[in-house]
């Protein structure tokens, strides 16, 4: 059985959120515009005369020293990167490198140096043989403009990456993060209504490989079950883990209609996109595990840092508030006329609660500002949250009361 095509819009993301795509699109456009400032520098009569080189030899002499610290800026910039995701991993959590890696600031230092050495190096294979020929005096001062920016970002980038490094930083981006989630997908609102309960399944489709559900494309399942006249189950929340040959999507037939087609098992599997590892999106409880996972080293024996972990709580605190006001999310579909279509198995508030209260009070249970601060946490919770989260509250409140 072939392995299944990731969607195009997990490709898409996968590569907007990819360490090399901003060096490799400053390095890609260094290339073409020195290509172009060469073939262009043909047809225009510009002076020679200036604080460019006048020379053939200057001009090699300068691109030769530009070639060279570009590269040695380069390495330097890449050998912090791996210092700092190093000292994240060991430090804070191997969950939070993605967070470094999709650093802008790092990625635009990488890119404009590389795009700084191309250019140079272009610049210096067009320059002309004879002595006695025209410079490219554009393409010299546009070097020398690149050198310029790449000095004044290296200054700032070693402001910047010892900024993300602190621990501090790494929780508020975090927790940045899963707001813009929550927000997209959590909308603002009274309960919900209960789902119309589908009818037994008739068809069982499994995973074709292992790995985390990353996204549930409802559009695209919503599209499969009405031309085959079905509904349509996905059995694993976002997030979850999958193995191959697991049952992933049932196929249920519509209240009152006749059995439905046979649904290609490569046409559903596509629609519900595995990855090597969990991702933020459809996954909020994601960035609750970072955060624990932040709390839980930082009250290991080890490391001892209860002020970290009372700052991965409060962060955490701060974005089951916001939780506890808004409904639970629902991935499902229906047709206008009330037809379901897609059913998908969503994360709870519980589920929530589960990791960002139960297991830091598991791990700091011999520190009395963590219980202090998870009792505070869940009486204000209480005070803001709709009725359908306030079961998974109280239980908690009375089993600290015993």
């Amino acid at each position: 059985m072939s392995p299944v095509p990731r969607t195009l819009r997990s490709r898409l993301a996968a590569a907007w959120s990819s360490f090399w795509l901003v060096p490799a699109a400053f390095a890609f456009g260094a290339v073409l515009l020195a290509l172009g400032l060469s073939v262009a520098e043909l047809r225009l009569g510009l002076p020679t005369d200036g604080f460019l080189p006048s020379s053939v030899a200057g001009a090699r002499s300068l691109l030769s020293s530009i070639i060279t610290a570009m590269i040695s800026f380069t390495a330097l910039v890449f050998s912090i990167t791996v210092v700092a995701v190093q000292l994240a991993s060991s430090q804070y959590s191997p969950r939070v490198l993605r967070t470094f890696l999709q650093d802008r600031i790092t990625q635009a230092a990488l890119g404009t140096f590389l795009a700084t050495a191309l250019f140079a190096m272009v610049v210096l294979a067009a320059l002309p043989a004879g002595a006695d020929t025209r410079l490219p005096e554009l393409s010299l001062a546009v070097a020398m403009a690149l050198v310029l920016a790449s000095s004044g970002l290296f200054v700032y980038y070693l402001h910047h990456v010892t900024t993300v490094m602190r621990v501090s930083h790494i929780i508020a981006a975090v927790g940045a993060q899963c707001r813009r989630v929550i927000e997209e997908q959590y909308p603002v609102g009274p309960s919900l209504a209960p789902i119309t309960a589908l009818t037994p399944p008739v068809q069982v489709i499994n995973a074709m490989r292992p790995g985390a559900v990353e996204h549930v494309d409802l559009g695209r399942l919503s599209a499969l079950a009405r031309d085959h006249d079905c509904a349509l189950s996905v059995l694993p929340a976002p997030g979850d883990f999958v193995v191959a040959g697991q049952p992933l999507v049932t196929v249920h037939p519509l209240p009152g209609g006749p059995l439905p087609t046979t649904v290609p098992d490569a046409r559903a599997c596509v629609a519900v996109s595995l990855g090597v590892e969990r991702t933020l999106g459809q996954d909020v409880e994601f960035g609750f595990r970072q955060l624990t996972d932040i709390a839980e080293r930082a009250l290991s024996p080890g490391i001892n840092d209860t002020t970290t972990a009372v700052r991965s709580v409060q962060e955490m605190h701060d974005l089951l508030r916001r939780l506890a006001g808004r409904p639970g999310h629902r991935l499902l579909v229906d047709d206008p006329d009330g037809t379901p279509r897609v059913r998908a198995r969503s994360q709870t508030f519980d589920g929530f609660l589960a990791v960002a209260v139960d297991d830091v009070r598991r791990a700091g249970h011999e520190q009395p500002r963590i219980d202090r601060l998870l009792d505070h946490v869940l009486a204000d919770l209480r005070s803001v949250a709709l009725p359908e989260h306030l079961p998974d509250i109280d239980r908690r409140i009375e089993t600290r009361q015993k």
